[in-house]
């Protein structure tokens, strides 16, 4: 017999080799339809799979990331499946899940796919997914992994079959499709009810340019219709809220080829608004004791390698800028830490001088693949709202529920009512990912689970998502849609100190090594204000929004009293401008509805006698007809 502890506490005995689906069975016929797959002891693996000794079980269901995940990746299989019978020889290259379904991608040798074949292969999957195959798993020695994809004359697979050890290779089927795969997989493909695929895009092999350009299919699955036609519905308003169609339309910012492909250029509105985000948070700051620094953009290649940085990212980054003296050369700074590490050793510190808080709206460069680029959320240069805190040992637990706090406040500042924390730990299977010793990972890992435990957080545990340097809680936001997206993030780390050799005084006249606390609320500015574009529509908050009103003349005889208007608003602090156009006024007010503006002020002949303003409300229509006074107190109330 062995023994399974469930998340709840209770334990119970079942024959060795019982599977996760014979042990939800054992609950309830309701649950066994419902799981997905299972998490033994920690590992996520087929429900069906065997369990041979003492585990922790958890059933994964619909309900579950990583049950939603499992399904996805099935649905992947079955998809290629359903191209199989449309693609003779056609060939496969990966196919992993995502946070809303899968992608493959695919070589069809010459053959002809495109948008036009999605239908038909969604129905085919769909077909395939009624006959209830079982997804079966078959471990296979590595010279029968690449006997079978030589036959097939799959390239692709033959090099990721070369790059595994003998032993750990496995094979999944369902139907007459047969893939390499490391699963874990659902029960059967009776539990996929309704698919879409949602678009075809080009994509290179393992994303190197210089390699084989592929065909990615995209596409997503659900157990019901129901939910298919609710997500269809989303995407439509995912459309109307894509912070790139919005960023032209509000004018907040471009990108230029010229330029260059990944690099955001911020127009005059767009800029206003950003620098009120930053003003807000430097003024949080300065409250809490920061200390602002500038730094450059670019780096000796030195400084890189001391951090660790271009041992771990070199190879994807901007590479190395050559200076006319021989042998010197600099990085497009990739990272503010390694300048604010020089910045902390720049003089000799004392205990007495910890802890010591800088900050900066430091842009930093990496260099992206271009088929990963996408609007402002995914850029080759940002500019990071980051800070660093050195601090003793026993003020890292203070110090982190302070960054916790100010964090905590921006993200409710900014309308973000949902949201979740993510403890984001080391891979203790594959540690080469790190740097730094197990002691330090240790203390820096327990440091981030009591201060959230402190103050009773709800978090999520997830291994293998730290940084190179040490653990971080990650700030999970669902916008408006219910997506999620990592925004803010705080960083505890032992091991940058170490490899800059930083050093202060101790009460024991005593060198010690600091602790460094690596903190972004925001995160990027400009993935922040893109995912805020999506999440407010456009709609920003009245004291972020780049106009408050705008005064729209009935006709040029009333221009003079609405310049009056103006520059009363502006002496009082309050944004916004005039459309003096030779348009008609439905013109006007629809356009600046377009622009989502607050507020529209209507003047005309009335509003001039009497000395007011007829106030029109963004998206309610009009207000009534207000004093000058009257209007200026509603926006304040509103800030």
């Amino acid at each position: 017999m062995i023994q399974i502890s469930f998340p709840d506490g209770r334990k119970q005995e079942y024959p060795i080799g019982t599977t996760a689906l014979q042990i939800a069975q054992s609950i309830s016929e309701g649950l066994a339809r419902n799981v997905l797959s299972a998490k033994v002891n920690g590992e996520i693996v087929d429900a069906t799979r065997p369990i041979e000794k003492d585990a922790s079980l958890q059933l994964l269901t619909w309900n579950d990331k990583e049950g939603k995940s499992t399904f996805w990746h099935s649905s992947a299989h079955l998809m290629a499946e359903a191209l199989e019978s449309f693609f003779p020889g056609i060939k496969f290259g990966i196919g992993p899940p995502l946070e809303h379904g899968f992608y493959y991608d695919v070589d069809t040798g010459g053959q002809v796919l495109s948008s036009n074949d999605l239908a038909k292969i969604e129905a085919k999957m769909l077909e395939l997914a009624r006959q209830n195959n079982p997804y079966i798993r078959t471990a296979v020695s590595k010279k029968d992994a690449l006997d079978y994809f030589t036959k097939k004359g799959d390239q692709y697979k033959i090099e990721l079959i070369n790059e595994l050890q003998d032993g750990s290779i496995s094979f999944y089927q369902q139907g007459n499709f047969i893939d390499l795969c490391r699963g874990p997989h659902i029960p059967n493909t009776g539990f996929i009810k309704a698919a879409k695929l949602t678009s075809l895009a080009g994509a290179y092999w393992r994303g190197d340019e210089k390699r084989q350009q592929m065909t990615r299919i995209y596409g997503i699955t659900f157990p019901k219709a129901k939910e298919l036609e609710e997500y269809l519905i989303m995407l439509e308003e995912a459309k109307k809220r894509d912070h790139r169609k919005l960023g032209q339309e509000l004018e907040l910012f471009m990108f230029s080829e010229k330029v260059g492909a990944g690099l955001p250029i911020w127009l005059p509105k767009g800029t206003a608004l950003r620098q009120r985000l930053e003003d807000y948070l430097k003024a949080e700051q300065i409250k809490r004791g920061y200390l602002p620094v500038i730094t450059p953009h670019i780096g000796h290649k030195n400084l890189y390698m001391t951090s660790g940085h271009w041992e771990k990212y070199g190879q994807d980054s901007f590479q190395p800028i050559h200076t006319p003296r021989e042998g010197e050369e600099f990085l497009l700074k990739p990272m503010n830490c390694p300048h604010h590490c020089e910045i902390y050793g720049n003089k000799p510190r004392s205990y007495r001088d910890l802890p010591m808080r800088i900050a900066e709206f430091g842009t930093v460069y990496r260099y992206e693949q271009s088929g990963e680029l996408h609007g402002l959320t995914r850029v080759r240069s940002f500019t990071q709202d980051d800070a660093h805190i050195f601090c003793t040992p026993d003020q890292v637990k203070s110090e982190f529920l302070n960054v916790l706090d100010l964090t905590m406040q921006v993200i409710r500042k900014l309308g973000f009512e949902n949201f979740t924390a993510q403890i984001s730990l080391r891979d203790p299977e594959n540690k080469d990912k790190y740097i730094g010793s197990d002691e330090n990972w240790n203390k820096a890992e327990q440091a981030i689970i009591d201060a959230t435990r402190e103050v009773e957080m709800e978090t999520t545990t997830v291994l293998g998502e730290a940084a190179f340097y040490g653990p971080k809680l990650d700030f999970m936001l669902k916008d408006a849609l219910g997506r999620s997206w990592q925004l803010g993030t705080i960083q505890v780390d032992y091991n940058l100190p170490e490899r800059f050799q930083l050093e202060y005084i101790g009460s024991d006249n005593a060198k010690h090594r600091p602790v460094m606390i690596h903190r972004a609320p925001f995160g990027s500015m400009e993935r922040f204000i893109g995912v805020l574009t999506e999440h407010c529509a456009g709609k920003f908050p009245l004291w972020l929004t780049p106009d408050q009103f705008a005064i729209l003349p009935v006709s040029d005889k009333y221009l003079d009293y609405s310049k009056e208007v103006l520059s009363t608003l502006r002496q009082s602090g309050f944004r916004g401008e005039i459309d003096d156009r030779v348009e008609s006024i439905g013109k006007k007010i629809r356009d600046s509805e377009l622009k989502k503006i607050p507020f529209m002020l209507i003047i005309g002949e009335k509003e001039v006698e009497q000395k007011n303003v007829s106030v029109r409300k963004q998206g309610s229509g009009d207000q009534g007809v207000e004093s000058l006074d009257d209007f200026m107190s509603l926006l304040k109330s509103m800030l």
